[in-house]
């Protein structure tokens, strides 16, 4: 059976887009799903997880699990190894076999039970990475930019690819099923759950970041690499997170999230939901009758009870409980995720919210894979919207989308600096497009997969990751100086470092020069600089006291690590102000709860101003220049 494309979860991102209430996003759930093969099959049965054609991971034991009638003596064989056991009551059974080295040569894997035996051939030993996120990480190849050259070269026998079926509901899933999964989008099932070998046809359908980030990693090692991407579109950090582990968090915004979701499911009456469907169909009906119009063949009154927010992809957990507790106990190499866009409609709440759940999602996905050092590299929040630039550099700074970048990057320092040798992180704010899914993944595979080289697979001498971070801020004056651990420069284009911003007391940023800091001059009258060192000004603030970079949605920014890279420099900021406070006085107090329209008109105008300001002050300043010369 040939593999069907997944490009139709580009649009998932689109039915959310709009931030849907909780009730209407459960009604998008697939249906009409077809079952190859069910996720718990009667008699002797493996897990879904374990296929042919799929990549074990090396040097670490081999976890095979399945079911079998209670009681029923198992044994598994693999690489020269044997091991038995025997299905428990609930008919579950586990096996571990020793670790084994890499290996491209195939081997088949047998596994028998009482009354009959199973076998899985063409098995690969290499490493194993997930892929996560929602649907930014999901693009498929086939629709990106270059994605064509990609694919026509896309033969690689020895990279293994899996796609996670997306399943919902807060109970925790030991399984997924093999199947064609309906998408209502384009009325036609795509199917999931098989292990696949990298072809051309294939690999079209693969996330176009994990396809990149493996054929990197496979080209530079030669070890054979598996991909489980399981992402799903229009998600939030808070599904991909244990509920249990989100229940216990110390966290008010938390414990109000989680209260939230608790009454919408306790409020949920599906007999008034159809009830109310039903009168709305009809008076549909009614109207299409009084206006002489046909109804849309196919549309018939409804007559099912929907689920309900319990079933929310977004329920606290779910995606968790759905999608990565069936390939709990995997021993994989690692994960790498790409996520943000939907906890972005909530203001500082949501960001904040961010900021405390993320490094819990982390810690968990790393307790699911029994690894508490797994290696996890983060892809920053992607682009969206107008760009900004230095014409609308105030207006464009209110947004939530560098706050979620902030917390990114935040949580990838606060395990970098405390020790933790596999955490990573890579910015993708500069490779910008106006749709909020920009079509530049090659670079952002690239980018993860020098991360994953550079600190797993001994590249480090030859390939540098980590952007450039701030050791210390000083305030002098009318400046601000950075002192970073590593030299940064602008793009190599002729032109200014832009991109950073600095406000005063009253919060009213603007953007500054930004010059590397001048040490000494030569015997030749040539300044010697500090590329270590970067001084921020603005005439317009006079008293600094704090600065921002790249800070919008779609940001200005080019500052980068020096020495041939485009390692971006990250998001960042040294305040603390909530994206509702800025600038002061806009509004009569400081506000706690996202603004609602009126407040983010006056917002929106006073930092229009800033910047009517600015070029007006410019452009005064360029006058006097003429008059002068």
């Amino acid at each position: 059976m040939s593999r069907l494309p997944l490009f139709s979860w580009m649009f998932v991102g689109l039915l959310f887009h709009s931030n849907l209430d909780a009730q209407n996003r459960s009604q998008q759930m697939p249906k009409q799903d077809v079952i190859d093969v069910p996720a718990i099959g009667e008699g002797l049965c493996v897990s879904n997880v374990f296929q042919s054609n799929m990549v074990l991971q090396r040097d670490e034991p081999i976890s095979i699990w399945g079911w079998a009638d209670a009681g029923e003596n198992v044994v598994v064989t693999f690489g020269g190894n044997e091991v038995a056991t025997t299905a428990s009551d609930d008919r579950s059974w586990k096996a571990t076999l020793p670790a084994l080295a890499a290996n491209s040569e195939p081997q088949s894997m047998t596994v028998a039970g009482s009354n009959r035996g199973l076998t899985m051939d063409n098995i690969l030993i290499g490493d194993v990475w997930v892929l996560g996120g929602q649907s930014n990480m999901e693009f498929p190849l086939d629709r990106i930019e270059n994605g064509q050259l990609e694919i026509v070269s896309a033969n690689f026998p020895n990279i293994r690819i899996l796609t996670v079926p997306a399943q919902n509901g807060p109970q925790p899933k030991t399984a997924f099923p093999r199947l064609h999964e309906w998408s209502g989008w384009f009325g036609r099932h795509y199917r999931k759950g098989d292990w696949d070998v990298c072809t051309p046809e294939i690999a079209r359908e693969l996330s176009a970041i994990g396809y990149v980030f493996a054929r990197r990693i496979h080209m530079a090692t030669e070890v054979p690499i598996g991909v489980i991407d399981a992402s799903r579109g229009g998600t939030t950090v808070q599904t991909w997170t244990p509920s249990d582990v989100l229940a216990e968090m110390d966290s008010p915004l938390v414990k109000s999230m989680m209260a939230d979701w608790n009454q919408k499911v306790s409020d949920w009456d599906a007999e008034a939901d159809l009830e109310n469907r039903i009168q709305n169909y009809r008076q549909k009906v009614a109207r299409f009758q009084k206006e002489g119009r046909p109804m849309p063949a196919g549309e018939t009154e409804p007559s099912d009870l929907r689920p309900g927010p319990a079933m929310d992809p977004n329920h606290p957990g779910n995606c968790f409980a759905s999608m990565m507790e069936p390939l709990s106990g995997l021993a994989v190499k690692g994960a790498i995720f790409h996520q943000g866009y939907n906890n972005c409609f909530d203001g500082t709440r949501g960001t904040v919210m961010y900021r405390q759940v993320f490094p819990q999602m982390i810690s968990a996905w790393r307790t699911a894979f029994d690894d508490p050092a797994m290696p996890f590299g983060i892809l920053s929040l992607c682009t969206e919207g107008t760009a900004q630039t230095l014409e609308n550099y105030c207006q464009m700074m209110a947004n939530p989308g560098p706050f979620i970048r902030e917390a990114q990057y935040q949580t990838f320092l606060d395990l970098y600096q405390t020790g933790d040798k596999n955490i990573g992180f890579v910015s993708t704010y500069d490779l910008r497009r106006r749709w909020y899914h920009p079509q530049l993944k090659i670079p952002a595979g690239e980018r993860i997969a020098r991360w994953a080289l550079a600190t797993q697979y001994g590249f480090d001498r030859s390939i540098r990751w980590k952007p450039p971070i701030v050791e210390d801020m000083q305030i002098e004056n009318d400046r601000i100086i950075l002192r970073l651990d590593e030299a940064a420069s602008a793009v190599d284009d002729g032109g200014p470092i832009l991109g950073f911003a600095v406000a005063g007391k009253d919060r009213k940023f603007q953007p500054a020069s930004a010059q590397h800091l001048v040490t000494s001059t030569n015997d030749r009258g040539q300044d010697q600089t500090d590329k270590k060192a970067i001084v921020l000004r603005s005439p317009l603030v006079p008293e600094p006291v704090h600065y921002r970079y790249a800070w919008g949605r779609s940001p200005l920014g080019n500052l980068q690590a020096d020495r041939m890279t485009d390692i971006p420099f990250a998001t960042q900021r040294s305040d603390d102000w909530s994206l509702e406070n800025v600038p002061l006085g806009v509004h009569d107090k400081e506000v706690t709860e996202k603004l609602n329209r009126q407040q983010q008109q006056k917002q929106t105008n006073a930092l229009r101003q800033q910047d009517i300001q600015r070029i007006l002050w410019n452009a005064d300043a360029l006058r006097d220049t003429a008059k002068q010369n």
